[in-house]
């Protein structure tokens, strides 16, 4: 399934550092880049901190939304996340998607990650949306194996 989805360049340093793009022809999300102009310090378990990403959408779709989610190497390997877990970009925001960072680190391990303007820091995955129709009701109208069970109730 393809959809044409308006990209709009916010910072023009984009155009030397890459495009968003896919980095390898499975891929399924895009990579952001650190809109920043200096170096940017992150400490252990401070605040979590808004970066540019230098670009704006235009989905113009009900049926698509996008996703940032982090980069798996920078989480694992440095301790670089996201601060709001998932940010969820809706078909119908049009200004510039900002990356919200955290270093997850002990406090204790004073590691700090240092962010460069231009960086890869997260990444944009597009998907589908499906708007169910609700329907009130006082008792479901079939049943399920798993019923109420919750936390641990399939096994830990």
């Amino acid at each position: 399934m393809t959809q044409a989805i308006e990209i709009k360049v916010l910072d023009k340093r984009l155009h030397e550092w890459g495009l968003p793009k896919y980095q390898t022809p499975l891929a399924a999300a895009i990579d952001l880049f650190a809109c920043i102009e200096q170096p940017l310090q992150l400490k252990p378990q401070e605040a979590a901190v808004l970066i540019p990403s230098g670009i704006a959408l235009h989905m113009d779709s009900r049926d698509f939304c996008a996703v940032i989610l982090p980069r798996s190497g920078l989480g694992h390997k440095k301790g670089l996340v996201l601060g709001n877990s998932v940010g969820l970009i809706d078909a119908d925001y049009t200004a510039q998607c900002f990356i919200s960072v955290w270093n997850r680190n002990p406090a204790s391990s004073n590691e700090i990650i240092t962010i460069q303007p231009g960086e890869r820091i997260a990444q944009m995955m597009f998907l589908p949306v499906v708007r169910p129709e609700f329907k009130v009701v006082e008792a479901f109208s079939t049943t399920s194996e798993r019923g109420g069970g919750g936390f641990g109730s399939t096994g830990v």
